[in-house]
């Protein structure tokens, strides 16, 4: 698949959006104040309800995680030859996955969410931009460029598809491929339903993979509040449905407002945008001096990525713009 993006000169660096409060140190304000679109989180969560009590004291029990592993198969319309795992965040999976294989050569090409290739070098491997290698990820569809990889990318002995920001448009998952030899699909339950802080994440493999997967995580990997929630939301295809439409329209509603300040759209999804602009950095300053975070990248200086508000406070966006 060709880079449309080749104009940027990448540098691996460990950076994340968030960060608020050392926005909060140069700009002032309260974290009240704050509107942070330096991620792509849904700012609409998903509601949730009331626990049980032994949610919190007892240990997470069998029949909670398989309730949720359930959930997850169907909603993701997961291949019956492929395994889950339910995890403590997509994170912890993206850190243990390179120890699947000896190290060797990963095909990352940039730009790309960065914690995969420090979890790949963290291993021993090495990452190289194209080229042939042992292991290749692909970030489905990616950050930040929004862009879709096809069925025949997945070419190497080791294959990594993260989806972490496909549930936004569920008809061009990879998931059919994840009972095949040496593919790990991903998915993030933080994004979509926009619960970060819960936690929850999946790996979707075939069954010996996931089996040694679950072997390094240990028993009671994932929090019993984290099971309940996360099987409730993966069971409500009625909100799923609703918030994906609402977040294509507000999408197209932030493109609306910043591309009538002279940006160009780069590409994104539809819980995050990108934008090409003349000073990234000054686009941030200028933002923020609203209390509106924003997201750069140190490695293009015309880069901006915006995530989108709650339904309360557009017009701190407007004003910020």
């Amino acid at each position: 698949m060709q880079n449309p993006m080749r104009e940027t000169v990448y540098h691996q660096k460990r950076d994340h959006g968030g960060g608020l409060d050392a926005a909060i140190v140069k700009f002032g304000g309260t974290r009240a104040d704050w509107l942070d679109l330096s991620t792509g989180i849904n700012p609409t969560p998903y509601p949730v309800a009331e626990f049980a009590p032994d949610a919190w004291t007892a240990l997470p029990d069998t029949g909670a995680n398989l309730t949720l592993l359930d959930a997850a198969r169907r909603f993701w319309s997961v291949p019956d030859g492929a395994a889950l795992l339910a995890a403590p965040g997509a994170s912890s999976l993206i850190a243990t996955l390179p120890g699947l294989m000896p190290a060797g050569r990963v095909r990352i090409e940039p730009p790309t969410y960065n914690e995969h290739a420090a979890g790949f070098e963290a291993h021993g491997w090495s990452v190289v931009q194209s080229g042939d290698g042992e292991a290749r990820v692909m970030v489905h569809p990616n950050n930040p460029d929004g862009r879709l990889w096809e069925a025949a990318d997945a070419n190497a002995a080791l294959t990594v598809i993260d989806e972490s920001f496909c549930d936004v448009t569920p008809d061009q998952s990879l998931i059919h491929l994840a009972d095949q030899p040496g593919v790990i699909v991903l998915k993030s339950f933080g994004k979509f339903w926009g619960l970060a802080g819960l936690r929850l994440g999946f790996a979707i493999a075939r069954p010996e993979t996931i089996d040694r997967l679950s072997a390094w995580l240990g028993p009671w990997a994932v929090s019993g509040p984290a099971l309940q929630i996360g099987a409730a939301a993966l069971n409500d295809v009625d909100w799923a449905n609703q918030t994906r439409e609402r977040l294509a329209r507000d999408a197209a509603r932030l493109d609306d407002l910043v591309l009538a300040k002279g940006a160009e759209l780069v590409g994104g999804t539809s819980l995050f945008r990108l934008y090409r602009v003349d000073q990234a950095q000054a686009w941030q300053d200028r933002l923020a001096r609203a209390h509106v975070w924003s997201r750069v990248f140190p490695y293009s200086e015309t880069f901006l990525r915006l995530g989108l508000p709650p339904a309360d406070r557009w017009d701190q966006v407007e004003a910020a713009l």
